[in-house]
């Protein structure tokens, strides 16, 4: 049958045959329990009242939102509609979210109470937004501008009768990257590609979802869709939880050993901050089967650490907001269980083997794809039909795609024969020491496996004869102190020499952008003067 991929089949789905299925959210005031039955009766109704507000097929709706059930209804609402969600960075620096939201064209923002502050400077200067639907999330201060209270519009809304009939092509949803270098560019999903996106996310070689699983979302849903969990998770049926407001570390582990959580997923440095409340309280995490790392590389001993000492088993995986955003998963092959434990660990470090309905090949200086030997280096091309054919309104972008078809990441990486990619670093991370290559991931991953420190970032910094040497900012675990010399000597055995960082600066904490990664950019421009020791 001719029969369009669009997401109002997950929709469907999940309230027809799971309406008794829990969505659990944390507030202020405790926990807020619904189930598929009321989520899909709010999301008819949410589709209604943004209609009433005036918004049509293309449209941009924009979300401003930490993660709750709230947010999911929009995931649906909007895209089923036929209008197209976009979700924003609530992280993002004033003049970030207006040029996004501007230039998105976002005729409606959703935002959450807690939020509202971070808007009223930028109010005034966003140039498209028509209504303010404030979702009541916590307190806020009274508004210099309109709003629309929106437990109010979905309570005076009719439920939509019916989706109306999409095509699989129609754009569904909208994110924009980073924007470490330049301003952020947008990224617009298309029906067919979160579709298939995840089918390919709930394979059983991927998350291996189902309807008995329990489903918490830390990755914030404002970073490209949450990764993909909560369509996944409505396609199965599975249980949610979603953090709410400003959530700390005990928090989220409160919500994993409480609503018996099964899978869950987060940046490296969500869980680096969970360790110092692991190791003082008990916390009872059995019911986790997996929990999926990505955003930037897990160090191994990591990995290992809370396998060990916590019960916890991690499953690496990487992505990028221009590929919807899942690229590879980390799973051992069946013959690998035979092998060393060592071994064992050193394949689940890397960031796997690329998912179904995604290609990649390494490309080096000279434009030559490199061997899968598991050591030459070179920059990650992919390509397939949820990676991006370029960005929205933003023809300069064009250079990302290659001639032949394939998206330049900009990761460097290896590929071993059995086809396991590890990133070795960013181009721009890259030290390019006397001509020789020098991977900054490598370095942090090592530091990392100290006892003594609990995160670092390496740099390049100027140098006078090899071009570019590597600094380490490095941050001791708290109540621990730990010397240059001792990580100097710690790593000796472990790198090459002449890949020793220059010097080893102490930091109370390290930058981070709006997604919990190490932020270079700002350590590079606060070492740019930085001095080789003699």
């Amino acid at each position: 049958m001719d029969f369009p991929l669009t997401l109002p089949l997950f929709f469907e789905r999940a309230r027809r045959l799971f309406p008794r299925k829990q969505l659990v959210t944390r507030t202020l005031e405790g926990r807020h329990r619904y189930t598929y039955a009321d989520f899909a009766d709010r999301a008819l109704r949410l589709a209604a009242a943004l209609g009433a507000l005036g918004v049509g097929k293309g449209d941009r709706v924009a979300t401003f939102a930490w993660n709750s059930h709230r947010h999911l209804e929009a995931y649906f609402a909007v895209p089923c509609m036929g209008a197209v969600v976009h979700t924003v960075n609530i992280r993002l620096a004033p003049d970030h979210l207006a040029y996004i939201i501007n230039h998105a064209e976002d005729e409606v923002l959703l935002v959450d109470a807690s939020l509202l502050g971070l808007l009223e400077p930028i109010r005034k200067d966003l140039e498209t937004v028509r209504h303010v639907v404030v979702m009541p999330d916590g307190p806020s201060a009274a508004p210099s501008f309109p709003i629309h209270d929106y437990e109010a519009l979905l309570r005076e809304a009719r439920p939509l009768e019916a989706w109306p009939r999409l095509d699989e092509t129609d754009a569904a949803g909208m994110c924009y990257t980073s924007g470490t270098t330049g301003h952020p560019k947008g990224v617009v999903y298309s029906h067919r590609a979160i579709v298939l996106h995840t089918y390919a996310l709930a394979l059983p070689d991927s998350f291996g979802l189902t309807e008995r699983d329990v489903c918490l979302f830390i990755v914030p849903m404002f970073h490209v869709n949450a990764w993909g969990f909560p369509y996944a998770a409505t396609l199965v049926g599975a249980t949610q939880v979603y953090a709410g407001p400003t959530p700390q570390p005990r928090d989220l582990l409160e919500l994993i050993a409480s609503e018996r959580v099964t899978i869950t997923g987060a940046v490296p440095t969500v869980w680096i901050n969970m360790l110092p409340v692991l190791e003082q309280e008990r916390f009872d995490l059995s019911s986790l089967r997996t929990a999926v790392v990505g955003g930037s590389a897990m160090p191994r001993s990591l990995i290992e650490l809370y396998e060990k000492q916590h019960g916890v088993r991690f499953t690496h995986a990487w992505g990028m907001t221009e590929m919807t955003p899942l690229g590879t998963v980390s799973r051992l092959k069946s013959w690998m269980d035979a092998w060393p434990e060592v071994d064992r660990y050193a394949v689940r470090a890397k960031q796997g083997l690329p998912v179904p309905g995604v290609e990649i090949r390494g490309v080096d200086e000279e434009g030559r794809e490199i061997p899968w030997d598991g050591k030459t280096m070179g920059e990650l091309q992919v390509r397939g039909p949820c990676v991006t054919s370029g960005y929205y309104n933003y023809p300069e972008g064009a250079e990302a795609i290659t001639p032949d078809g394939w998206f330049r990441t900009g990761d460097v990486v290896t590929i071993d024969p059995e086809g396991y990619i590890q990133i070795t670093d960013r181009t721009k991370d890259l030290v390019k020491s006397g001509g020789e290559w020098i991977s900054s991931v490598d370095l942090e991953s090592h530091l990392m496996a100290h006892p003594k420190v609990l995160e670092a970032a390496v740099i390049a910094v100027p140098h006078p004869k090899w071009q570019e040497r590597p600094l380490a900012c490095v941050v001791p675990r708290p109540g621990q102190t730990v010397t240059r010399d001792e990580l100097l000597e710690f790593l000796r055995p472990r790198v090459a020499r002449w890949w020793l960082p220059d010097d080893i600066v102490f930091l109370d904490a390290l930058p981070k952008t709006g997604v919990g990664k190490f932020d270079k950019k700002v350590l590079r421009e606060q070492f740019k003067t930085w001095q080789p020791k003699e």
